[in-house]
């Protein structure tokens, strides 16, 4: 198969001063770690950084290396910066902006072709796969004669969430072992490894110097936005044209780092990510949508900070697994995670993987409940979530009709007859069925259960305490598909009482959801303040899911409202214009952003739901149902290059926000696109 490539030319990178600032790049190392900065080198953000390791608890993932500061010295004297400029920061006395040619991810991978002087070079990073390593590769293009290049390594030991201003190093210590460099910082932090091939001399000290850094999306978010950065000095070498070298950085252990040349480390990563593509479904195989099989393997990872975790799945002969909600900031999500299993797997190919993710949640049933979320370097997850266990029953079905596997089913249904039971009686923060109903509501003051879970300080925006229309619409599914399986395998006095927690569900649910005077789904019922008639994206799942729980002569006011008043390029909004909580905008602080994260905001993941609701009501409308995907096509030249964003403003532009890479967004295209694939296209005609 031909490499996956996009390219970002002179025009892009051009078409405003801030364009190279304002896009990024990801590479992540399936432990949870990653590299990432923006396209120009610069570091607008805490979370970015050329090598955040994921280490076990209390750790967490933890920022080592920054950026290299990287110089191609020109014949008449002149230091062309490659990268790590930031256009509201000067550049150093004596240093010129190289110009950046071209930015080009091939295979996912970032590569940057720039020209300083008469040099062309071009600059590549790669991490090895579940390794804490990153590579930076420089290869000398085209020139009249040698190039001398001077690296120098910019580093700050701290935890992702800490403040720019806060480093957990105050003092670095440098020792060297030949060509090889440790740079510590106490006993309670890793070491970091640093090597480079071809440097000549391996590494100049020059004191070490202490420099301040400006985080612009940082300033932007109302963080605290300077902090100092350290570097204890600059590996040099000369390049002649074709000819390459690599800087190499590892919290791994030296023989770790040593154990492949670069050049295999580059050659094996593209071979696993070819496969990647190759064993996804035939509709994902080439394009837009291949570029999001790859942005997908980087939410799915294995969790390095929970080791008794790993040692339990591997003593039972299975592996653990689970999903990042989203880079930067995000850990794995139960509720993101069993959402995001569909297309994140199984149409990707990686059915085993979905496998051991269920099983992986399974182990962390409580009262019922999965995780809302695991805290970064915490090994024990937080389960104030109404949804996210019920969202498990959607998933555990999807992956065994595309699977076959009974056998996993058969060891979760004691689970998830646990699961029903600690609903129908009432469990954690306050959920649990109103036996005069058969609904579920939840709600304890203080928390946020359901997706739409923002909260400052004391704040729940949404709190939705009461009856949610999709936690009913969940409900519903969930008793339906387990007494479906329990009857497949012959229990059926078992599935004779979940039926009629389901006819009871159903009858309820009608009669107490539709508003009609506004022609839509009540969005909560029986809430604080009464019934909310408010326009949500919520109720589509009363008509998507497998298991409808609305009568099918409401489903079309339903998805046409949804329709009219929701529907945007980029996804579903999350309140109706005019609304009076509706905000156009997503910016500001966090105060100001949260108030407005599900009241307008465009949530790209909710396009999943509305295709399937739209095919509920037009099956054989596959080529309009795919035209609702194809806002995001241009998408993956903004923000995080080849990925799509958490979420969008209401009104066009549509700009995105929030995390340059969601997990539930990519899996929902993908997912979907599968979805509305025409037989025709499907054999090649």
């Amino acid at each position: 198969m031909a490499d996956i490539v996009r390219t970002l030319g002179r025009d892009v990178l051009e078409s405003s001063p801030d364009a190279a600032v304002t896009r990024e790049w990801l590479v992540a190392n399936g432990l949870g770690g990653y590299a990432s900065a923006a396209v120009s080198g610069a570091v607008t953000r805490r979370y970015h950084g050329l090598l955040i390791a994921a280490l076990p608890a209390p750790l967490g993932r933890v920022l080592m290396l920054s950026q290299l500061r990287d110089i191609v010295l020109g014949a008449d004297g002149t230091e062309y910066l490659l990268s790590g400029l930031d256009p509201a920061e000067p550049p150093a006395n004596g240093e010129v902006p190289a110009v950046l040619l071209e930015f080009r991810q091939e295979m996912g991978l970032p590569i940057w072709r720039f020209r300083a002087g008469d040099a062309v070079i071009e600059k590549q990073v790669v991490m090895p796969h579940r390794q804490n390593i990153v590579h930076v590769t420089y290869r000398l293009v085209e020139a009249p004669g040698r190039v001398a290049l001077r690296l120098r390594p910019v580093l700050a030991f701290r935890t992702l969430e800490a403040a720019v201003d806060e480093p957990l190093a105050r003092d670095y210590r440098i020792t060297a072992k030949g060509r090889r460099y440790e740079v510590s910082a106490g006993p309670d932090l890793p070491v970091l490894n640093m090597t480079i091939e071809g440097a000549e001399p391996p590494l100049t000290l020059d004191g070490g110097i202490r420099q301040e850094v400006f985080y612009r999306l940082e300033a932007e978010r109302g963080y605290e936005a300077r902090g100092p950065l350290w570097t204890p000095g600059f590996f040099s070498a000369t390049l002649e044209t074709g000819q390459g070298l690599t800087f190499a950085a590892a919290t791994e252990a030296w023989w770790r780092l040593d154990a492949l040349p670069p050049a295999d480390v580059l050659s094996f990563e593209n071979e696993r990510r070819r496969r990647l593509v190759q064993t996804a479904h035939p509709a994902l195989r080439e394009g837009a949508m291949a570029e999001l099989v790859l942005a997908a393997d980087s939410f799915l990872f294995v969790p390095a900070g929970r080791v008794a975790d790993q040692m339990r799945a591997r003593a039972e002969g299975d592996e653990i697994r689970t999903v990042i909600a989203g880079y930067h900031w995000f850990t794995d999500w139960g509720r993101d995670t069993m959402i995001s299993l569909e297309g994140l797997t199984l149409a990707t190919g990686r059915q085993a993987e979905a496998g051991s993710i269920l099983r992986t949640f399974a182990h962390y049933i409580r009262d019922g409940l999965i995780p809302n979320m695991f805290p970064d370097g915490k090994d024990r997850g937080l389960y104030h979530t109404a949804d996210a266990t019920l969202w498990f029953f959607h998933a555990l079905n999807r992956y065994v009709r595309a699977s076959g596997d009974r056998h996993t089913l058969r060891i979760l249904l004691p689970k998830l007859m646990e699961v029903v039971e600690h609903h129908r009686r009432g469990t954690r923060f306050g959920i649990g069925v109103d036996a005069r109903d058969g609904l579920l509501r939840q709600g304890q003051e203080g928390y946020q259960l359901t997706w739409m879970d923002a909260k400052v300080d004391d704040w729940v925006v949404t709190p939705r305490r009461g009856k949610a229309v999709e936690i009913n619409a969940l409900w519903y599914n969930a008793l339906r598909l387990l007494a479906g399986w329990l009857e497949e395998e012959g229990r059926e006095p078992e599935a004779r009482p979940l039926r009629e927690m389901a006819d009871q569900a159903h009858g309820s649910f009608n009669a107490r959801f539709w508003c009609a005077s506004a022609g839509h789904l009540f969005d909560v019922v029986d809430g604080e303040h009464g019934d909310d008639p408010a326009c949500r994206p919520n109720q589509i799942f009363a008509v998507s899911l497998d298991n409808p729980v609305l009568d099918r002569q409401r489903w079309e006011p339903v998805v046409e409202t949804v329709r009219a008043r929701l529907l945007t390029p980029l996804g579903l909004r999350s309140l109706a214009p005019g609304s009076r909580d509706y905000k156009a905008k997503y910016f500001g602080d966090l105060r100001a952003r949260d108030a407005a994260y599900h009241q307008g905001t465009v949530w790209g993941w909710l396009i999943g739901p509305f295709v399937d609701a739209w095919l509920k009501l037009h099956p054989d409308d596959l080529a309009g149902a795919r035209r609702f995907l194809e806002g995001f096509l241009p998408h993956l030249d903004e923000a995080g290059i080849g990925t799509v964003s958490e979420i969008f403003d209401a009104e066009a532009p549509f700009h995105p926000r929030g995390c340059i890479a969601q997990a539930w967004s990519v899996a929902e295209i993908l997912r979907s696109w599968v979805r509305t694939e025409s037989p025709m296209d499907s054999r090649g005609v």
